[in-house]
């Protein structure tokens, strides 16, 4: 294998131009979509590439439950500084593990948790609370998903805004933004390289449904005026994985987007431009990443095998 076991751990620096680039220049739906795709890939490549280090370290415990074959000099050559690299991949896959099941742990709890506290109320797609903490977010899966808001948030909006409020959350539910929100927090845990590109999917992901509720509503300064408003008054989502107007992050330059023309579709930028330089980048990072973590898996899988006793 080499050092080319180790590249699946480094390669998410090739995505960090793309990460940035694609906020100024993508399509909010484009960019959401790519700079996922490119996150969850490099993240689970980097993790089966952890794996496997840990095995070679696991193997040179005492008492550990694998073959002892699995310690034999040729096995550990397989990796380069086996010694070290692959002790110290234990604790790392360890905390991987722990930290993403704690993600989804909480992902889980919190959404069982609102649609609990939704249980008595009228199986409507939007659900409006009598609470004095201004807040809004899209709330998905139960029996069908809901938008749930505050009263509170409501007296703070004018007829027209509170519209452009129930369409943006209606985007997020509609597209599923939800998943990819998780993909990305899930992709940043198993590899930090990849946090840029989670800090950009949920400037895109809101993006998108601002631009949804633009047309929905016809009046793209409405709805920048409703982001505004909420930005100024709510406390935001229950939890990063759920999306809602007033979502922690740049709101200002969601304003100024919205003040401006509606961006251009296009699935793929064109090449000889920076993000499309950047894009194709990312992409040969990626195709990089699944190639190397696939050449060392089926490597290991060979050496295992030959080292194995029959």
């Amino acid at each position: 294998m080499g050092v080319f076991v180790f590249l699946p751990l480094v390669l998410p620096l090739t995505a960090w131009p793309i990460a940035r680039l694609a906020e100024q220049h993508l399509h909010p739906r484009t960019a959401t979509g790519l700079l996922t795709a490119v996150a969850a890939v490099m993240a689970l490549c980097s993790t089966v590439c952890l794996a496997l280090v840990m095995v070679v370290g696991t193997a040179q415990l005492p008492g550990n439950p694998l073959p002892d074959g699995w310690s034999d000099p040729e096995v550990r050559a397989a990796v380069p500084y086996d010694e070290v690299v692959g002790k110290a991949a234990i604790p790392a896959l360890c905390a991987v593990v722990a930290a993403s099941a704690r993600a989804l742990w909480r992902h889980g709890r919190v959404r069982r948790r609102a649609h609990r506290a939704l249980a008595g109320l009228p199986g409507t797609g939007v659900a409006v609370l009598p609470d004095d903490v201004p807040y809004a977010y899209a709330l998905p899966g139960g029996r069908r998903d809901r938008v749930v808001v505050s009263t509170a948030l409501l007296d703070c909006l004018e007829p027209g805004e509170r519209r452009a409020l129930f369409a943006h959350e209606r985007a997020h539910l509609a597209a599923g933004h939800h998943r990819f929100l998780l993909a990305v927090r899930l992709a940043a845990l198993a590899n930090p390289f990849l946090r840029p590109l989670r800090t950009a999917v949920a400037y895109t992901a809101e993006r998108w449904a601002d631009e949804t509720a633009a047309r929905t509503v016809g009046d793209r300064r409405t709805v920048a005026t409703a982001i505004g408003k909420a930005a100024l008054v709510s406390r935001g989502t229950p939890v990063a994985t759920l999306a809602g107007l007033a979502a922690p992050g740049p709101v200002p330059r969601r304003v100024a987007a919205l003040l401006g023309p509606a961006p251009v579709v296009r699935t793929w930028p064109p090449v000889f431009t920076s993000v499309g330089l950047a894009a194709w980048a990312a992409a040969a990072g990626t195709a990089l990443s699944a190639m190397s973590s696939a050449n060392a898996a089926v490597t290991m899988f060979l050496i295992l095998r030959t080292a194995t006793p029959l």
